[in-house]
């Protein structure tokens, strides 16, 4: 896997942090940069630390998933995407929590990190089908997810809802496609 396509997995992982800091921005009568920060460091840290325990699951088992590897991918790429566009099309807009947004809530950031971050954990799992070195790639993937968390957050703040639907879409877009991509590859249908 190249940076390219590292870098929009990246992005595409960082869309359900980013619709849900967008969320988070909205109920802000004036942008908190404190909450913002906290809420982008528990995003970006789960963000790159399940993909660390889905690589060290996946690498138990290579002997055994070797030969279907880029299947794995695919499928588990292609799930995630799957879930982010139902998701984006399902959820109750009219949806709200009724907590204050300007108040940290860590326990509250801590199971929308989870939340937010499943979807990494099996990409873990397709890294190490594909043998991918995880250091670069989980600080990539941290790291985006903590600066498209900080813009969600003022982004949400200042323009309101009409981003978070289109985020979630595209994200689960990018997912599937960087699945069939791999796909393709290993079938030699797409050579790049």
């Amino acid at each position: 896997m190249g940076f390219a396509e590292l870098a929009l997995l990246a992005i595409g992982l960082s869309m359900d942090a980013f619709a849900v800091s967008i969320c988070k921005g909205l109920g802000m009568k004036k942008i908190n940069l404190k909450v913002a920060m906290v809420l982008s460091l528990f995003f970006g840290g789960f963000q790159a630390g399940m993909p660390v325990i889905g690589w060290a699951l996946g690498s138990q088992f290579m002997g055994i998933i070797g030969p279907i590897d880029h299947w794995i991918a695919f499928t588990l790429l292609a799930f995630i995407g799957d879930k982010m566009l139902w998701e984006a099309f399902t959820e109750d807009e009219d949806e709200d929590d009724g907590k204050d947004a300007e108040k940290i809530d860590l326990g509250e950031y801590l199971i929308l990190a989870i939340a937010t971050s499943i979807d990494a954990l099996a990409v873990g799992i397709s890294f190490a089908a594909l043998s991918v070195d995880i250091v670069p790639a989980v600080s990539l993937i941290g790291i985006t997810t903590f600066i498209f968390s900080v813009a969600g957050v003022a982004i949400g703040h200042t323009f309101g809802a009409r981003y978070e639907k289109p985020a979630t879409i595209v994200g689960g877009v990018v997912l599937i496609l960087i699945g069939l991509k791999i796909l393709l590859e290993h079938l030699g249908i797409l050579a790049i």
